[in-house]
């Protein structure tokens, strides 16, 4: 009697632990399953394939096939390609994917990171069903200038360029996209995501004709200094900051020299004052001229005494406006000459040019456009 009393409690015992590690079981798959927001099935998310892929809209063969055409120019040209080879490229080394709710304070609801190191790829996310507001960025990474700031709401996510009365051109082309997305139960989903530029170039080509060029320093100024992801707007300063360039000097070229930089865009001539939407029209670059100047190329030319030394070294300065807008994906090239005394002459009557033969540094170095 004891011994079958001491067996069923063995097997009652046996039974009970075996119902608690299915119980167990049952529990951890369950939460394991998906992030669990409350009993909901539909929390575990819906299967959303998402097709990135670079939309490089450019003119930058255009521009140095039409403007750098002389034997001269050709190493030039070949210079400036490969400064721009990071800027106006269709590849993407990072980017950055964000989903936002569309309702209340657009918080974001989920987040990605890639690395990318394509022109084109393809991620499958698990989204709970709603819409969404998605807006992604591309080559932000190693971009030291810009970064992005806000970007846990939709409508404050921006990218903001590192603040300073003169700074640096940026280090990559950078690209950004927005789209709406409406997830839907139980359905499989495919969107296309196309990322356009939101950054650009500009090179001053000065031929000496027999003036001696070192010493010369070149900035450009009249940029946004931020950009606004979601309606895609670019934002700008009551003072432009001064953007340095970087000298672009072929062995071969007759002393000819290239200056270039990579900004944001400038403003356009119908909104003077205020930010602007991102041109995507089948003609992008086709821009008229305005009546106030827009940005800005300043040239700073020593001076020596005739004798060739630098004491007594006066310092020239040449302001060349540009009435035509700056934009996004746009390389804008612009050629000049040195003439007597420091004076910059354009060869082209599009570009104005103010001069001060006796330039002295001070609060005028950065006036507003």
């Amino acid at each position: 009697m004891n011994r079958q009393k001491k067996t069923l409690e063995y097997q009652l015992v046996h039974t009970a632990k075996a119902v608690c590690r299915v119980v167990f079981m049952s529990v951890f798959m369950g939460l394991t399953a998906c992030s669990v927001i409350d009993e909901d099935q539909s929390d575990c998310g819906e299967e959303a394939k998402i097709d990135y892929d670079m939309q490089l809209v450019t003119n930058m063969t255009t521009e140095i096939e039409t403007k750098l055409t002389t034997e001269v120019d050709l190493e030039l040209a070949e210079e400036l390609r490969n400064y721009l080879k990071d800027i106006f490229t269709d590849f993407a080394h990072d980017v950055d994917l964000s989903f936002y709710d569309t309702q209340g304070d657009s918080a974001r609801l989920h987040h990605d990171q890639h690395i990318m190191d394509a022109n084109q790829a393809s991620y499958t996310l698990h989204l709970p069903k709603r819409e969404y507001m998605h807006l992604a960025t591309a080559n932000i990474y190693n971009n030291r200038l810009v970064s992005l700031k806000n970007d846990d709401f939709c409508h404050p996510s921006s990218l903001y360029q590192l603040e300073g009365d003169t700074i640096d051109s940026h280090t990559t082309g950078i690209f950004t996209a927005r789209q709406p997305m409406d997830i839907i139960d139980g359905v499989d989903q495919s969107f296309n995501v196309h990322l356009y530029m939101a950054n650009c170039a500009q090179m001053l080509v000065i031929d000496p004709r027999g003036h001696d060029l070192d010493g010369i320093k070149v900035y450009a100024t009249g940029f946004a200094t931020g950009f606004h992801i979601c309606d895609s707007s670019f934002v700008f300063p009551a003072k432009s900051p001064i953007v340095t360039t970087t000298v672009l000097k072929p062995e071969n070229s007759n002393g000819e020299r290239g200056y270039c930089c990579v900004t944001f865009p400038s403003r356009e001539p119908s909104e003077p004052r205020s930010t602007r939407n991102v041109i995507e029209t089948e003609e992008p670059f086709l821009a008229e001229e305005g009546e106030e100047s827009l940005w800005q190329f300043r040239v700073y030319v020593p001076v020596y005494d005739p004798n060739g030394t630098r004491a007594g070294v006066r310092i020239t300065e040449n302001i060349l406006n540009i009435k035509e807008s700056q934009r996004a994906g746009e390389l804008e090239i612009i050629k000049v000459y040195m003439g007597d005394n420091g004076v910059i002459v354009p060869t082209t009557s599009e570009v104005g040019v103010s001069v001060t033969l006796d330039w002295q540094p001070g609060g005028t170095f950065h006036p507003e456009l």
